[in-house]
């Protein structure tokens, strides 16, 4: 395993580009399981997930180009096999959302229980009950789930719960579907919005994008489409959150300001100061404080909770006490006894909610990172605190951010990867 070895206490300054949406590029490419044309994804992050993801379409037949390059040209003009990789499916939970279309396209599908990251209990019915509302069979057996079809067939779908996979699968297994689905309680997050758009552009008629209720009118036959991935707003808000906590001043290219609203009012309730472009966000050296009100992650529009444990740094940095509460996943909170090794002053309240007291200085330590966003959230205590600190299994990190010893290390951040 590989390590971050980090000097903290520099105040990061300089100019870095949004990687392009994580959440997003995963079911794009998903979706590109619905044509035998060939389909162009640029702005691809070059992050582990998408290697993962491309190895996985390589093994079942599709052909995949430019893994690792920023832009993936991706043609499943046959698929060879709806069985997928277990080994490579239990390193990625995004693996789950290939059933829609294997099932659209082929007919059936077979995985086993999807991996990724330990966060809490991250159940699949949801996804099941919104296929089998199109004409899935699942059977879930000792190892794998086995999926068929019965009959394909437009639907209303009702969600149990707003999944954004959930949602994203239902919408891409519909597109294949002639007639009209219509989706209830769907998820309304940038990356829904976008891989509608995306769809859009292979022939699928949609609206409601960006709405609790999705019409879909799907097409037996769709084409290829290009598109560029917009930005990652997890990417904007933990830079952001990076350039807080150092005191220092970053300028952040190729924003979507409409994705920003509710990260922005989080940072300027702490008093981060900014300045706000058409596509950049500059933020300030700034006397952090906090409003004393409950900081609590919801579905979009609300707080993203995979920004959560990065804000948990900022709120150690900030006068006065804040009460961070995330109901979505039992396990996001774990991480902070890492932070109070490192000198914070936090009390775990439950599994959900932490109350953290600011400001105090952070230490450098010599720490494991548990998941991909406290992994990060690591990341940027190691930065501002005083010390040399040592971050381990930074592959997880390395799963959903891009290059980050390089961009961190041009905003003059002291920070070494170490295999």
């Amino acid at each position: 395993m590989a390590k971050f070895i980090i000097e903290g206490g520099k105040p990061l300054k300089g100019k870095v580009k949004a990687q392009g949406n994580k959440n997003s590029v995963l079911k794009l490419m998903a979706a590109c399981l619905l044509t035998d044309k060939e389909c162009v994804l640029t702005n691809v992050p070059k992050i582990h997930d998408v290697l993962i993801l491309g190895k996985i379409l390589k093994r079942i037949g599709v052909t995949v180009e430019g893994l690792g390059t920023g832009t993936l040209r991706i043609q499943a003009k046959e698929i060879r096999t709806a069985h997928l990789p277990d080994e490579l499916v239990m390193k990625l939970r995004a693996s789950i959302v290939l059933l829609g279309p294997l099932l659209a396209r082929c007919g059936q599908a077979q995985m086993c229980h999807p991996g990724g990251c330990i966060i809490g209990k991250r159940p699949v019915g949801t996804h099941f009950d919104a296929l089998a509302s199109l004409g899935a069979e699942i059977i879930t057996g000792e190892k794998d789930y086995i999926a068929k079809v019965k009959t394909l067939h437009p639907a209303d779908v009702f969600l149990d719960e707003i999944s954004v996979t959930a949602t994203q699968n239902a919408m891409i297994m519909a597109s294949l579907i002639e007639g009209e689905t219509k989706i209830r309680d769907a998820a309304c997050e940038p990356h829904v919005v976008e891989l509608s758009e995306f769809l859009k552009k292979m022939g699928v008629e949609i609206s409601g994008a960006g709405t609790h209720t999705i019409q879909i009118w799907g097409k037996k036959r769709l084409e290829g489409a290009s598109h560029r991935v917009w930005p990652d707003h997890i990417d904007v808000g933990t830079f952001a959150i990076a350039a807080a906590v150092t005191q220092g001043e970053v300028e952040i290219t190729d924003i979507r300001e409409e994705d920003l609203d509710m990260i922005l009012l989080y940072l300027s309730r702490f008093g981060v100061k900014f300045s706000l472009k058409k596509e950049s966000l500059t933020v300030f050296s700034s006397k952090l404080k906090t409003s004393d009100r409950k900081i609590q992650s919801r579905p979009w529009p609300g707080f993203p909770t995979d920004l959560m444990s990065p804000l948990i740094v900022l709120a150690t940095q900030a006068k006065g006490t804040t009460l961070c509460h995330d109901w979505m996943f039992e396990n996001r909170m774990f991480f902070v006894d890492k932070l109070i090794a490192m000198g914070a002053d936090i009390v775990v309240c439950d599994p959900h909610r932490v109350l953290v007291k600011g400001q105090t200085p952070l230490l450098g330590r010599e720490l494991e990172s548990p998941d991909i966003r406290a992994g990060m959230a690591l990341i940027l205590a190691a930065l501002c605190a005083k010390g040399k600190s040592t971050i381990g299994k930074i592959e997880l990190v390395e799963r959903g951010y891009e290059k980050i010893e390089e961009r961190f290390k041009s905003l003059g951040a002291k920070i070494r990867r170490v295999d």
